[in-house]
């Protein structure tokens, strides 16, 4: 018999990578059955997207409500009242002391693309300011914004023009703060007039960067010069969104509002949905036209939302994610005390991750980091990986994993670390 893997190899594009050859069967808050019935503890969460975890009942409630309404009309054709009512929401709950409004799409990659777009006509500027190691997409503007170029930009060709990178203050890689605003100010200086720059996009903790969080002083640093040369921010909270770090949004932790903001991941709780948010008269910048798509703001996407900011509310899910958050950070502390190949544990709320280095090179261990992630998987653990060289293990699991589970994630975790040193 043919397997699964043979048979998605023959009928699969080759891009399309994959972590693990399980095949998914069934799925249940933290936990993952796949098509043998094998089970596994899901700290990956879909890469941060069932926050809520899986099938959340009150997600599942909503979805079949809707699904007994109506499934499609195209907002922009037939126009319905769950979409009008989200942005209320998000308009309402997004930081900053100003006027919002909101767009809907489909995936983050699209909020991005609509976020440039906006930007572009608010300010009548074309260049975008990135940072090294971001990650905003796989669509071409995506990976022009994106600092890494494997494997997200080979064979592609050019990318499109006017978008510049600066270093991400990492001082783990030997880039304080003051280094890469500095990088900043000779970008200015050498390349790109700053009265051309349209916005600065940034995560406020780089994900498939390495789960580096933006320290207060930089982000705020940021803001002020966007305001002295009228550049707009974009905070790409796609990763970072709806109480994985704790907060809401994470840019609550630095007291910063960007302009505008792209969400979605963790917003539709498993269905396909995403948003800009941002001050209402840079969001009315493009004419009636300009935004939307054949699927954005669906029906489903936006029944689910609503449950998922609900369920966040009343099972206090940013209290919970720093609790869980803590809790791992204190059993990753007390494995680093027999592990030296650890190096760094960090990430606000339940959005962590843990860095590895070769401990006679002290040069970052991509095979240390997979080694761990192999051995956790026998033994029942799902985990990623990720950062520039490959040597970090980020950790997303469901921030309503519960309690037993997650001590069990932890016993498998210390033990696969150990192992990884034999």
């Amino acid at each position: 018999m043919t397997s699964l893997t043979d048979r998605k190899n023959a009928a699969i594009s080759r891009g399309v990578g994959m972590t693990t050859q399980i095949y998914a069967d069934r799925a249940e808050n933290s936990e993952i059955w796949d098509k043998e019935g094998n089970r596994y503890i899901d700290f990956a969460a879909g890469i941060a997207v069932v926050n809520t975890g899986h099938r959340h009942p009150r997600v599942i409630e909503a979805v079949k409500k809707q699904l007994d309404r109506f499934t499609h009309t195209c907002h922009q054709v037939v126009p319905y009242e769950n979409y009008v009512e989200l942005a209320e929401r998000l308009n309402a709950i997004l930081p900053g002391d100003f006027a919002k409004k909101t767009i809907f799409v489909t995936t983050g990659a699209e909020a991005v693309e609509n976020a440039v777009k906006i930007a572009r006509a608010a300010t009548g500027r074309q260049a975008v300011v990135a940072f090294g190691g971001g990650f905003h997409g796989r669509t071409f503007m995506g990976m022009a914004l994106t600092g890494k170029v494997v494997p997200y930009k080979v064979g592609f060709g050019a990318m499109p023009a006017d978008v510049f990178h600066v270093p991400f203050p990492v001082e783990l890689q030997g880039v304080s703060a003051d280094q890469s605003l500095a990088a900043l100010k000779r970008l200015f200086a050498a390349d790109v007039d700053p009265n051309r720059v349209a916005a600065i996009i940034i995560e406020p903790v780089q994900g498939e960067g390495g789960f580096y969080p933006v320290p207060t002083s930089f982000i705020k640093a940021i803001r002020d010069i966007c305001d002295q040369h009228g550049i707009l921010l974009i905070a790409d909270e796609v990763q970072t969104g709806f109480a994985r770090t704790g907060k809401l949004f994470a840019m609550e932790h630095h007291g910063v509002a960007a302009d505008l903001v792209t969400m979605a991941k963790g917003l539709g709780g498993g269905f396909p949905i995403a948003a800009v948010t941002g001050r209402a008269e840079v969001m009315d910048a493009p004419g009636p036209g300009g935004l939307g798509g054949t699927y954005a703001g669906n029906p489903i996407g936006v029944a689910a939302a609503h449950a998922v900011l609900d369920i966040i509310e009343d099972e206090k899910l940013c209290e919970r994610a720093e609790q869980l958050g803590g809790r791992l950070k204190q059993r990753l502390a007390a494995i680093a005390e027999q592990v030296p190949e650890i190096v760094d544990i960090r990430g606000p709320g339940f959005m962590n991750a843990v860095e590895f280095n070769d401990v006679k090179t002290n040069l970052p261990s991509a095979d240390f980091a997979n080694r761990v992630r192999l051995i956790a998987l026998e033994k029942g653990l799902i985990l990623l990986t990720c950062g520039v060289h490959g040597n970090v293990i980020r950790f997303l699991a469901p921030i309503t994993i519960q309690d037993n589970i997650f001590a069990e994630a932890m016993d498998i975790l210390e033990a696969s670390i150990l192992e990884a040193r034999t």
